[in-house]
C-alpha cells in the first residue's frame, strides 16, 4: 500500500523561535532548551516531489534534513508573505548557480505570489520553472497530487489558501495561515473525509484568533471536523506554525493538546499515512 510521507521541515511563524532581537521569557527558555524549541519558517515536504511554501530557511532545511532537492517538481504556495514565499533563493536552480537538473519545477500560486516570482524569474532560463495561477475552489492537478485551494481567513489584500490535497489515496487537509476557516470553505468541505489535518497555532495562549489561531481556535476546530464526520477513525490532527507571541514551549503545547489527541509538530519530524 502507498503511503504519504510528511516532513516537518519548519514550524515556526515570520520571525521564527526565538526571535532574532528578542529577548522575551519564551525566547530566552527556547535559546536554553534547543531541541524542539528551536523552530525555523514553516514549510513541509510531501514525498519528495511536492513541496508547500518555500520560506527562507529552507537552504537550512536542506542541509540539516539532508534534502535532495533535485527530486521536487512542484512547489505550492499558500500566500505571498516573504516567510512562506522566499524568491530570491529560487534563483541558485537557474543556470549559473545550478547544474545538471533535467526537469522544470512547477510553482503554484495566487496572483500576488505569481506577481513576486515573476519579479525574480522572469528573465531568467524558462526551462527552470513553469507558474500556474490557482483560483479558490478549483482542482488542479499537481504532479501525483489533486490540490484544491480553498479560502483561508488571513490576509485581505490577496487570496490565502487552505489545501485539500489528495496523493496515494490519501487526503491532507493543509490549513494554514488561517484563523477561524470562512464559511464558503466549510461549505466546500461539507461530506469530505480525512486521513491528516495540519493546523496552525501561532497565537498559543493569546486571545488573538482572526488572522490566525490560537489554541482555543484549533480544539474548537478539531471538534467541528468530528461533529461534521469529516475526520477517519485513524485520521492524524497535527498543529504547527508557532509565535513566541504565544508564550507556549513545546512541553506546553503537547500538555494543551494530549486529551485531544493532537499531536504538536516540531523541526524535522515525519508523518506517514
Amino acid at each position: 500500500m502507498r503511503v504519504m510521507k510528511i516532513q516537518f521541515l519548519g514550524t515556526a511563524a515570520f520571525e521564527g523561535i526565538p526571535a532574532m532581537f528578542c529577548h522575551c521569557e519564551l525566547c530566552a527558555k527556547a535559546k536554553l532548551n534547543r531541541g524542539k524549541d528551536i523552530r525555523t519558517r514553516t514549510s513541509v515536504m510531501i514525498d519528495t516531489d511536492l513541496k508547500v511554501d518555500f520560506p527562507p530557511d529552507t537552504y537550512m532545511h536542506m542541509l540539516r534534513e539532508q534534502l535532495d532537492l533535485d527530486k521536487l517538481h512542484n512547489i505550492i504556495f499558500t500566500h505571498s508573505h516573504s516567510d512562506h514565499l522566499y524568491a530570491e533563493d529560487l534563483l541558485t536552480r537557474v543556470p549559473g548557480y545550478s547544474k545538471y537538473y533535467d526537469h522544470r519545477i512547477a510553482l503554484f500560486g495566487n496572483d500576488k505570489v505569481l506577481s513576486i516570482l515573476n519579479k525574480y524569474l522572469s528573465t531568467v532560463e524558462q526551462d527552470s520553472f513553469t507558474l500556474t495561477k490557482f483560483l479558490p475552489f478549483e482542482t488542479y492537478q499537481v504532479g501525483e497530487a489533486r490540490v484544491t485551494p480553498l479560502l483561508a481567513t488571513h490576509d485581505p489584500q490577496e487570496d490565502c489558501f487552505i489545501l485539500y490535497i489528495e496523493k496515494s489515496n490519501k487526503v491532507l487537509l493543509y490549513g494554514h495561515d488561517s484563523g477561524d476557516f470562512p464559511d464558503a470553505t466549510w461549505e466546500w468541505l461539507q461530506g469530505k473525509g480525512f486521513d491528516i489535518v495540519i493546523l496552525e497555532c501561532t497565537m498559543g495562549y493569546d486571545s488573538y484568533r482572526k488572522t490566525h489561531m490560537n489554541i482555543i481556535a484549533v480544539k474548537e476546530t478539531k471538534q467541528r471536523m468530528e461533529f461534521e464526520g469529516m475526520l477517519q477513525p485513524d485520521c492524524h490532527v497535527i498543529v504547527t506554525h508557532f509565535s513566541h507571541n504565544g508564550r507556549a514551549l513545546h512541553s506546553d503545547l503537547e500538555r494543551e493538546f494530549a486529551e485531544d489527541h493532537i499531536i504538536v509538530a516540531y523541526d524535522g519530524m515525519v508523518i506517514e499515512v
